[in-house]
């Protein structure tokens, strides 16, 4: 039985912000995707996060059915605002952040810019851990543009296959039909601020119990970034999907339940 609720749209830090809503009772849980991740491509996940907690799934501004234009800032610190502006609007209170690549800096962001913000935990899902004087983000900026440039004109799930090789049939289509939602220089400027927003600064600053997960094949994180980032937090937990690549539960999807384990009070084995 699905625990899909409604889709919606809320107006918050000066946007509008788009949603989808899972399993509508429990503790909140947010969940901010990657960088070209419309929430809808999440929906998988949330239909499972949904039956343990209240799940809401953000487009991120410039993705999916949220505001976007050439208008709008897109910047990291925005895009935190955001998330915690998004909470306040719907009075939500102890609510989980989730975060996915990019999304997993944008919460941690969120959480350290913000205080004041009645948090519960937070999982950072392999987030981009480059920045200023860092290993470059493995992932290059033409398979992001190209793909979007491409969906932008139409493209089939067969085409979108030689972008995303290893998923299914339903996930490459899912993905061929909302690519066109990602607005071109919102992406960019996410992707150079991988390089140049370091997120490190905000370890040290973090008052939350956070899991950090890690793609065991997705090079995103080495055992070196682990070190660094616990010495910053020692507090911080850090699991592994050793069998998934960055795009953690399209290529191991029940391995990515095990790597959150029960870390937020529920256990989805």
């Amino acid at each position: 039985m699905s625990t899909f609720q409604y889709g919606a749209n809320v107006q918050a830090n000066g946007i509008r912000q788009h949603y989808l809503r899972y399993g509508g009772k429990g503790q909140p849980l947010i969940l901010v995707p990657g960088i070209t991740s419309p929430a809808i491509t999440w929906g998988f996940v949330a239909e499972r996060l949904g039956e343990h907690f209240d799940t809401y799934v953000l487009d991120v501004r410039g993705r999916g059915l949220s505001s976007t234009g050439p208008g709008l800032a897109y910047d990291t610190d925005t895009c935190a605002d955001d998330v915690i502006a998004f909470a306040s609007a719907l009075g939500l209170q102890g609510y989980h952040l989730m975060g996915h690549s990019m999304g997993a800096r944008f919460v941690l962001r969120a959480a350290t810019r913000h205080p004041e913000a009645t948090l519960g935990r937070l999982v950072l899902i392999d987030p981009p851990v480059s920045g200023p004087g860092r290993r470059e983000y493995p992932g290059k900026l033409p398979w992001y543009v190209d793909s979007i440039r491409q969906a932008r004109q139409g493209m089939s799930a067969q085409d979108m296959a030689a972008f995303c090789p290893s998923w299914t049939l339903e996930q490459r289509a899912l993905r061929a039909e909302w690519l066109h939602t990602c607005f071109e220089p919102a992406i960019v400027q996410a992707y150079q601020e991988f390089h140049s927003v370091d997120i490190h600064q905000d370890f040290p600053a973090l008052r939350q119990p956070a899991l950090l997960m890690v793609a065991g094949r997705g090079g995103v994180i080495l055992p070196e970034d682990e070190a660094a980032i616990h010495a910053l937090h020692p507090a911080i937990e850090i699991s592994h999907a050793p069998e998934a690549g960055h795009m953690i539960p399209w290529d191991d999807f029940d391995g990515f339940f095990a790597a959150l384990g029960n870390f937020l009070g529920h256990s989805f084995g």
